[in-house]
């Protein structure tokens, strides 16, 4: 299994990539860094990759989750809920993300990082 450490802040988070195409192609351009936009409990930012909406890209996410988002050609880390989360209050973008991993830690941390701080992501 390929892991990353993603690096915000003062924040040094761990995780982990699945065998998705998504996730071979963001390790083939490793690293990568962008300004992070915040929404909700979801960093993102643009990485330059151009990929289509995968067969199993979905809505509803789990706190941790690493995902490509084709709209926004954007890298995303998904640690609570977002602006369109329902009741369960979890994590849910807002249209379909490829799912390309997972950080293996604690990602509350996330939640003080503010827009427009550098995110970087290289292999572990």
């Amino acid at each position: 299994m390929k892991k990353i450490i993603i690096s915000v802040q003062d924040i040094s988070l761990s995780a982990e990539l699945n065998d998705s195409a998504a996730a071979h192609k963001i390790w083939e351009e490793l690293p990568v860094e962008g300004e992070a936009d915040i929404w909700g409990d979801e960093i993102y930012f643009e990485i330059p990759i151009d990929m289509n909406e995968e067969a199993d890209a979905r809505t509803e996410l789990e706190a941790g989750d690493l995902a490509y988002w084709p709209v926004g050609s954007a890298f995303c880390i998904f640690f609570g809920p977002t602006p369109v989360s329902t009741e369960d209050k979890k994590p849910r973008a807002a249209s379909p993300v490829n799912v390309f991993g997972r950080v293996t830690g604690d990602v509350s941390s996330l939640r003080k990082v503010q827009g427009e701080t550098k995110v970087r992501v290289e292999r572990a």
